[in-house]
């Protein structure tokens, strides 16, 4: 997936249908000159409904439509005959994706299995006919209701990536590298700041023909938590990680205030990211001796207790295997 076909944010207009008016109509037949009230009901009018589907990853269709609206309900007709109901609208969309109200910012739903569906505006009832009306003090009812209007609405989707493995790190600290080395994908890679501007997935193949996915997260910035940058935007995609694995450039002289900053701004973001199990991977060690990685590895040990490490470089391979084994573990825990 190319970056500029990776869509996460978008607003879309969505109408129901109008239920149909109920029927006033008055029985007459041959040899029947006083036949009662038959009018039948109004159909009810279209839903606007959300799937979610496993087979989508990102939001790009909507580029293309931002409006749906769904049918009305038909008219009741003689014989107590309903008209036909709306036909509804399915919207389909990735799992992950939040449905908000663009006006009040209200989550409407968050899609978490495939196939499941949520009915976002429901259609107009179909209004009753005349028939309904019936009784012992009015037995000739010349009224019935009309069909209630639908419903407008704008919409956010909000898509949070879905994947077993997030990587978090400031911007060029090696993610895409990584991603482009352990996975098919081919991500935007530079010697500059925030070369990845939107979340790119990959498929790591591990032993006995296992696999697991990998999202790269845009580079965390300080003071992303409060917004800095792009920051409520990349960070949101962190989220639905099952685990989070923390990269770290070994030219960083202080790799213990790198990783909390990093700790600091997911906690400010959202406190139970906390929760979610941590690996801290030392990146671009093919630029330090053996000596620096024996002194970073006991200083992460001092400080940081109960959190796999390891050191590796993406572009000799090192350590690559030993990642994977680690990620591997700590996912099947």
């Amino acid at each position: 997936m190319t970056e500029g076909n990776f869509v996460d944010y978008v607003k879309v207009n969505i109408s129901s249908g109008n239920g149909g008016k109920g029927s006033a109509h008055f029985r007459r037949e041959k040899y029947i000159t006083k036949g009662g009230p038959d009018g039948g009901n109004g159909g009810r009018g279209g839903h606007v409904i959300v799937v979610a589907d496993k087979s989508l990853w990102t939001l790009y269709h909507f580029k293309h439509q931002k409006h749906f609206r769904s049918d009305h309900g038909g008219d009741g007709s003689k014989s107590r005959s309903s008209g036909a109901d709306g036909k509804d609208v399915y919207i389909k969309v990735p799992l992950g994706t939040i449905i908000k109200n663009s006006n009040t910012n209200e989550i409407i739903h968050e899609t978490l299995k495939h196939g499941e569906e949520k009915i976002i505006l429901e259609g107009g009832m179909g209004g009753l006919g005349n028939w309904n009306f019936k009784s012992s003090t009015n037995q000739s009812p010349r009224y019935s209701q009309p069909g209630i209007n639908g419903k407008e609405m704008r919409i956010i989707l909000e898509l949070k990536v879905l994947a077993d493995v997030g990587l978090v790190g400031f911007p060029n600290s090696g993610k895409s590298t990584l991603l482009k080395t352990i996975t098919s994908a081919k991500p935007k890679i530079g010697n500059y700041e925030f070369t990845t501007l939107k979340p790119n997935l990959g498929i790591v193949e591990y032993r006995n023909y296992k696999s697991f996915i990998i999202a790269d997260i845009p580079g965390i910035i300080e003071g992303a938590s409060k917004g800095k940058g792009l920051g409520h935007y990349f960070l949101r995609h962190i989220e639905r990680n099952s685990i989070l694995l923390f990269l770290i450039s070994s030219e960083y002289e202080k790799i213990i205030d790198r990783y909390n900053i990093l700790l600091n701004e997911l906690k400010q973001y959202n406190p139970e990211l906390m929760d979610k199990d941590r690996i801290i991977a030392i990146s671009k060690c093919d630029l330090i001796n053996k000596s620096r990685i024996t002194e970073i590895g006991l200083e992460i040990e001092k400080h940081i207790k109960n959190t796999p490490y390891c050191f590796i470089s993406s572009l000799s391979n090192f350590g690559l295997t030993e990642l994977k084994d680690n990620l591997w573990k700590v996912l099947n825990n």
